[in-house]
């Protein structure tokens, strides 16, 4: 089958930023450096990943950080809508955040 720009559908690749889901200061102090590490995944994706016919492998990244189930949801239906086929969880190291609030 000969795909191109104009009629090509590939599947996108989703991008869920994963955080702890505590307030008080965990989750706040982990929002930006997780969303800013599926960014740079998304970056890092589209550049050395293409479909078939050349394009650039397009990724979709959740709207907000995942700490929770309604985030959860959230997500899975922005990614169901957007066609993504498969995903990917991107989470500050754990040994990190455990060292700040132990």
């Amino acid at each position: 089958m000969n795909r191109n720009k104009s009629t090509a559908s590939y599947p996108k690749i989703g991008i869920r930023p994963a955080i702890d889901g505590r307030l008080g200061g965990v989750r706040e102090s982990l929002e930006k450096q997780t969303m800013d590490m599926a960014k740079a995944a998304a970056k890092l994706i589209s550049t050395t990943v293409f479909y078939p016919d050349g394009q650039p492998a397009e990724c979709v990244i959740a709207d907000t950080c995942i700490g929770g189930v309604a985030e959860a949801a959230a997500c899975a239906e922005k990614f169901a809508k957007a066609g993504v086929g498969v995903s990917l969880t991107v989470t500050p190291a754990g040994a990190t955040a455990a060292k700040r609030w132990t």
